[in-house]
């Protein structure tokens, strides 16, 4: 599925992943390749997501300060308010 991670100020990433885990704000959740349509907030938290660099499966973490995600037709569009360093 294809991820894109966008705060105020830039796109953070872009490109297809295997997963990703978001911070609900009531409890984390998992998006996986055919998930159904979705709309939700997001809460302070770590999104994660799992992703192929050259043939090896890489994780990368983000601490957010909340947002939104959509998830349609294998695509996740991820907003931010910001993350933090």
């Amino acid at each position: 599925m294809f991820l894109e991670i966008i705060t105020p100020d830039n796109k953070l990433f872009e490109g297809e992943v295997d997963s990703a885990t978001f911070p609900g704000n009531e409890g984390s959740f998992q998006v996986l390749d055919d998930h159904a349509p979705l709309v939700s907030s997001l809460g302070l938290g770590e999104l994660r997501y799992k992703y192929k660099d050259h043939d090896h499966i890489k994780e990368k973490e983000l601490k957010i300060d909340g947002g939104i995600v959509e998830v349609l037709n294998n695509r996740v569009l991820v907003l931010v308010e910001s993350v933090q360093a």
